[in-house]
């Protein structure tokens, strides 16, 4: 028999703040818990010295995470120069130290033309990334580097927003880029091409696929509407489901056509997109998930919302 699933069947998506110091998955579990949610997931890590925009998913929004971890990402970051760390970040043990006060706002200004666009990156040992079933990070606590592929990535915005000089200057700068993107990399990479190295000291994600910061929640918020026992002004900061899932062309069905997709058929759309993925609604709004345009042009289900 199986085990009985502990908690509310609470569903939607919470844009988190997550704060200084806690690891995303840290964040999730404490969220869960204010929740008492019985089923939830995170949307792709903000390593602990992150803060910034982590969108968590609950209940049926889970099947829809995907879309979130695949989204572009934005970030504001200070790197600061003259300094090499191991991890790439502050919370990483020194390993080298330059004087860098020869180096200018204008020579960081040139040498960030190189990682606009669509650029290669190798992801840094202390990522998140597995390699045969093992975290990188924790290959790098044990003193261990193994061979990295190279990723090619997109970076659609990077700006100079300050430059503060001295013997460690720093360097405050905004980004938009695609998944998979490692600013510590970015911070690293940039130190080395202006030949004093540089390690990431503050960074914040203001920007998840279709959510900003303006969306977000702190847990403080969270904690002083439990302690109030205000469960439903909790629940009312949960985003819908498909709010996830905003950039997929949206198709609408009649009652027939949401009979036939529910119970896992493809049906005909009139004036539906020639292919790809799509949002999948009723025509009275309600939202059934997300389907697939067939070679036929008939709409398959892929993933739908259980409805109790």
């Amino acid at each position: 028999m199986a085990r009985r699933r502990r908690g509310r069947a609470v569903s939607g998506i919470l844009v988190l703040d997550k704060p200084l110091g806690v690891s995303s998955n840290h964040a999730l579990q404490a969220a869960k818990r204010l929740y008492f949610a019985a089923k939830a997931g995170h949307t792709g890590s903000l390593d602990p010295l992150a803060t910034g925009v982590l969108p968590l998913c609950f209940g049926e929004a889970t099947k829809f995470s995907q879309y979130l971890l695949d989204a572009d990402k934005a970030y504001q970051s200070t790197f600061v120069l003259g300094t090499v760390t191991d991890s790439g970040d502050a919370e990483g043990q020194i390993l080298e130290t330059n004087d860098a006060s020869d180096v200018g706002e204008a020579d960081v200004q040139q040498a960030l033309e190189a990682f606009r666009g669509e650029i290669e990156q190798v992801p840094s040992m202390f990522s998140a990334i597995k390699q045969n079933g093992q975290p990188l990070y924790k290959l790098a606590r044990q003193g261990i580097e193994v061979e990295r592929k190279s990723r090619t990535l997109v970076i659609k915005k990077l700006e100079l927003l300050e430059f503060r000089p001295g013997e460690r200057p720093e360097v405050d700068v905004y980004l938009e880029c695609s998944k998979g993107t490692y600013v510590r990399s970015i911070a690293e990479d940039l130190g080395r091409a202006l030949g004093c190295g540089a390690h990431v000291s503050a960074l914040r994600r203001t920007k998840a696929g279709p959510f900003s910061l303006e969306d977000s929640v702190t847990m403080n918020t969270l904690e002083t509407l439990k302690q109030n026992d205000a469960v439903a002004q909790m629940d009312d900061l949960l985003l819908p489901a498909d709010t996830a899932v905003k950039s997929l062309p949206l198709v609408e069905l009649g009652e027939s056509g949401g009979f036939y997709i529910r119970q896992g058929q493809p049906v005909l759309v009139p004036n539906a997109p020639g292919s790809g993925m799509v949002r999948v609604a009723l025509e009275t709004g309600e939202f059934l998930g997300v389907g697939e345009i067939l070679d036929d042009g008939r709409v398959a289900p892929r993933r739908l919302i259980v409805t109790q």
